[in-house]
């Protein structure tokens, strides 16, 4: 029931890795990715090649059967969405005391095997990521839980994230409270990079491990399936 068809690969897939598209009353197809808008929807694979290639190959009339307007740049409106559910998710997070930032905290955090996920600015210094990821390492080596690592944000987005300041390294702590950040920045980055897509280095971008995106379908039957 949770299925539905990518309009560029034609393979069905949940609908949790999938982006929903509806055509507004002025015919501008816009993401509605809580999938909650009204009217007839298609699905995209959730990556930015894959909406990209659904724009350039104009699918977006034939799979709403309608006139339709697409903004050109529908994928960087996406990336802009999930970036801006992300940060919104770390200040709840962060409000319930399930963030740490500071290189010294996160090191403390990582160390004693409370982090989940590591959050890197995107303008970090290698040397300040390398230190961070030798604690990670060496918490591996003595058996304490793998930490996910993250370079999607820069520092403007990671100071709202937290309310302000200079933010460059931070970590997501283990339990409920940084579930819903830790789902979202998963999103952001396989939307970025794909799933399988893993850095050689902490240096070179995005995050380094496998995850899906979260949520629930509640758009109507009516989709393209």
């Amino acid at each position: 029931m949770n299925e539905r068809r990518c309009i560029v690969t034609g393979e069905s897939a949940d609908a949790d890795g999938l982006i929903r598209f509806v055509a507004g009353p002025d015919g501008m197809v816009v993401p509605d990715l809580k999938r909650t808008l009204p009217g007839r929807g298609c699905w995209v694979t959730a990556r930015r090649a894959m909406v990209d290639k659904a724009v350039s190959k104009k699918l977006f009339a034939r799979a709403l059967r309608r006139k339709v307007d697409v903004p050109d740049d529908l994928g960087a409106l996406v990336d802009r969405l999930l970036v801006r559910q992300a940060t919104g998710a770390l200040s709840m997070a962060r409000k319930a005391g399930a963030l740490v930032s500071g290189a010294m905290q996160v090191d403390k955090a990582v160390r004693a095997g409370r982090a989940t996920a590591l959050l890197h600015a995107l303008h970090a210094a290698p040397d300040g990521i390398r230190k961070l990821d030798q604690a990670r390492r060496a918490t591996v080596h003595l058996g304490g839980p793998d930490v996910l690592v993250f370079m999607l944000l820069d520092d403007e987005q990671m100071g709202l994230a937290f309310g302000g300041g200079n933010v460059i390294h931070a970590a997501v702590l283990d339990g409920r409270g940084g579930h819903a950040a830790l789902r979202r920045l998963e999103a952001l980055r396989d939307y970025r990079t794909g799933p399988d897509m893993r850095p050689a280095s902490p240096d070179a971008g995005a995050g380094l491990l496998a995850g899906t995106a979260g949520g629930h379908v509640t758009a109507k039957e009516t989709d393209q399936e």
